[in-house]
């Protein structure tokens, strides 16, 4: 195998995992470490696709914020991507990478919204309208002409992704009438990782000069993280990163990360993206947005962590100190998409907690809840 060489398929298009996932690539890459070269397939409408195809020679992903209490500004090229292709005119594109000895990993962001079943979804539609339903296709053509197993690298924000995942697969390819053989080869032979992903990633400011030469330009945090857990079996061969970690349980991450830098990201949402504010940033320079986010996650969010999980106090310190990072402008509008499934995950479950745990509603949460 060589870096030539596409060795991951990856539905998604978006700035989160050109700026993680093909970046930390790029790094193994460069590191000598060979992992190959990306396909990128755009499932959803947008330009997305078109900017990575005209962005031939790589684009850049700007590192910007605090590293070891210094103030960075960094791009990185990004050439890991190979081509990037439209599901819904260049399926049979796919489906022919599906069938490479080359392939060896999945890679998926399809946000909460995307574990989903259709019953529409056809074994011969071209493409399923679901990605459970692409993924069920271009594994169901793996197999069928006796291609290995890969490596599924889910990173939506959805706890035990792995496992959820696998499970709609198998679900599919039950209503599919597919053979049991293949439900075997699904379980046993291909690794599905649980993972949590935590990174920052937003637009680059309009103005930056780089921009007018690479229109494919996304910006990222220092801080990244990318855990992952095997199931069932020992972890396959990965790259390696010193982003990436393989751990024993995922459960303390996913509620930090999920429960209080999500959870105040979509919060800010219900609470302050009617009253004009645009970005993160701005929320918290304002005197009175700045004591509702803290009073929000020390007062409501913290006690319902802080007895099983460790040092919880310390990470919501840290999560201030990252959404203050002068380079970030983070839109509100964008951390709205699909805002109702995000509330369901990121905040209900600590409303539940708490008033389970002290009687009463928490407040704060309450209102950006409505």
């Amino acid at each position: 195998m060589n870096a030539g060489r596409e060795t991951v398929l990856q539905f998604g298009a978006g700035r989160f995992l050109r700026a993680f996932v093909d970046r930390f690539i790029q790094q193994a890459n460069d590191a000598g470490q060979n992992v190959g070269r990306v396909v990128v397939v755009q499932s959803t409408p947008g330009s997305r696709a078109e900017v990575l195809q005209q962005s031939s020679a790589g684009y850049h992903v700007l590192v910007r914020g605090y590293r070891d209490g210094e103030l960075i500004e960094e791009p990185e090229r990004v050439c890991s991507v190979s081509r990037a292709l439209v599901a819904s005119s260049q399926w049979d594109q796919v489906l022919a990478l599906a069938r490479s000895p080359d392939l060896k990993y999945i890679v998926s962001n399809t946000t909460e919204s995307g574990y989903v079943l259709d019953p529409a979804d056809r074994l011969d539609s071209a493409p399923p309208a679901t990605f459970p339903g692409k993924l069920t296709r271009v594994l169901w053509e793996r197999f069928s002409v006796g291609g290995s197993p890969v490596v599924l690298l889910p990173c939506e924000l959805i706890e035990d992704n792995g496992d959820r995942l696998r499970e709609l697969v198998l679900k599919q390819a039950g209503h599919w009438g597919l053979p049991e053989k293949f439900g075997q080869w699904l379980k046993s032979e291909c690794w599905w990782l649980n993972s949590l992903v935590d990174c920052i990633i937003t637009s680059p400011p309009a103005d930056h000069p780089l921009l007018p030469r690479d229109p494919g330009l996304v910006c990222a945090e220092p801080y990244a993280l990318w855990a992952l857990k095997p199931t069932g079996r020992p972890a396959p061969p990965l790259f390696s990163n010193p982003f990436l970690h393989v751990v024993a349980d995922l459960a303390p991450f996913f509620l930090r990360k999920v429960r209080i830098l999500n959870g105040l990201h979509t919060a800010m949402v219900g609470k302050f993206s009617h009253a004009g504010f645009e970005t993160v940033q701005q929320v918290l320079k304002d005197r009175e947005g700045w004591r509702w986010c803290r009073g929000l996650v020390y007062e409501e969010i913290v006690p319902t962590l802080a007895y099983r999980v460790d040092d919880v106090a310390a990470f919501a310190d840290e999560v201030f100190d990252r959404f203050r990072n002068p380079y970030l402008s983070h839109k509100l509008s964008d951390i709205a998409l699909n805002h109702a499934d995000k509330v369901k995950i990121r905040l209900e479950p600590t409303r539940q907690e708490y008033e389970r745990l002290f009687g009463r509603p928490p407040r704060r949460l309450v209102e950006a809840m409505s």
